[in-house]
């Protein structure tokens, strides 16, 4: 887990057991007063629902985990004992902030996609206070929250000033890589084992997009969490206080709240799977009985099977050599890799040479 803006894999698309009302579909999706890009993101989210729950499995797609609860929610679950990646990460740059920062001559901007709370650009900032000049940081995150949270963090950083992106990763990273006040070398963070969001295919991808927006002497720092038992990972996704379940469970609380869904939370448990095959832990919503659930905004019924699951999440681990390939192939030069044992996480530094 980790923030995500991306879809889980479709491997498969079956018969679609969703029906459609072309008169009612998106009809109410505009809420009265609301904005041009209000009624837009409600308008995408409608029709995603409608798209991935007549799938085969059914899924909904991460990035609609992280509303205003969502976001407070993952929060909550970084500090759980049973997932470590954020503090075996915090860990890591507390330690080697300045060996991150200082193989990149020259830098001053840093874009951040997925930012979270703004901690772990803060102590990368603070590893760099000694070169007392001025950091443009771009946060890039489709959170309002997030996106307000790390800028109120950095706003105590001195020498920083900050400029925030509402947007997925690759939009944010275009408009922050294309900024006409760029100049000197630029850092793109890619925190949190947010790659593990990515089915490898698109993951691939990923890195040659960075690769295309970043200029010789940029640099690209990646964390990634590692294979480890799978009762520690199923653990880390199932946790006994039931945290990663609220976040879950969540998202058909936000389909009923901004869709008009019917979703009963009562007919629905949160599963996390260790896909070893695949290297990933799935997320899945799994559903107690056979029952149809109605989704206005959307113009949909949908109908599910008692033990039919929707895939919400996947989260695939890695091992380093594969981290650094993966880079590689996209044209970057790796250079140094941190790796937090005990925890199983590491941080790679990628550059343009």
């Amino acid at each position: 887990m980790s923030k995500a803006l991306v879809h889980p894999r479709v491997d498969a698309v079956g018969e679609a057991t969703a029906r459609r009302d072309g008169a009612t579909f998106l009809a109410e999706v505009e809420l009265r007063g609301a904005s041009a890009a209000e009624a837009d993101a409600r308008r995408e989210f409608a029709a995603d629902v409608a798209r991935d729950l007549a799938l085969r499995p059914k899924r909904l797609q991460p990035k609609y985990l992280y509303d205003a609860l969502g976001s407070r929610l993952f929060e909550a679950i970084c500090e759980l004992p049973w997932y470590r990646i954020t503090r075996a990460e915090r860990r890591l740059l507390e330690l080697h902030a300045g060996a991150m920062t200082d193989s990149i001559a020259d830098l001053t901007g840093v874009i951040e996609l997925g930012c979270g709370s703004g901690e772990k650009l803060a102590l990368l900032a603070g590893g760099m206070r000694r070169r007392a000049r001025p950091l443009r940081v771009h946060l890039v995150d489709i959170s309002p929250a997030a996106l307000d949270l790390s800028a109120r963090t950095l706003a105590t950083v001195p020498h920083v000033s900050v400029v925030t992106h509402r947007a997925a990763y690759e939009v944010g990273l275009r408009q922050a890589a294309t900024s006409p006040l760029r100049h000197g070398a630029t850092l793109v963070l890619f925190l949190g084992s947010n790659i593990g969001n990515f089915h490898p295919a698109e993951a691939d991808a990923f890195f040659r997009t960075v690769r295309r927006a970043l200029r010789r002497g940029d640099g690209l720092l990646v964390g990634a969490d590692l294979v480890k038992p799978e009762v520690d990972l199923v653990r880390a996704y199932d946790d006994p206080l039931g945290v990663t379940a609220a976040f879950d469970l969540n998202l058909l609380v936000r389909i009923n709240r901004e869709l008009g869904g019917t979703f009963d939370l009562a007919d629905f448990t949160h599963e996390a799977r260790w896909n070893a095959a695949e290297s990933r832990v799935e997320m899945h919503l799994h559903c107690r009985r056979s029952q149809q659930v109605a989704i206005a905004a959307a113009g949909i019924s949908v109908a599910f099977e008692a033990g039919e699951t929707i895939w919400t999440e996947s989260s695939y681990k890695y091992v380093p050599d594969a981290i650094a390939a993966r880079g590689e192939a996209a044209g970057f030069a790796c250079g140094e890799q941190w790796i937090d044992a005990d925890a199983g996480f590491a941080v790679t530094l990628f550059r343009v040479d």
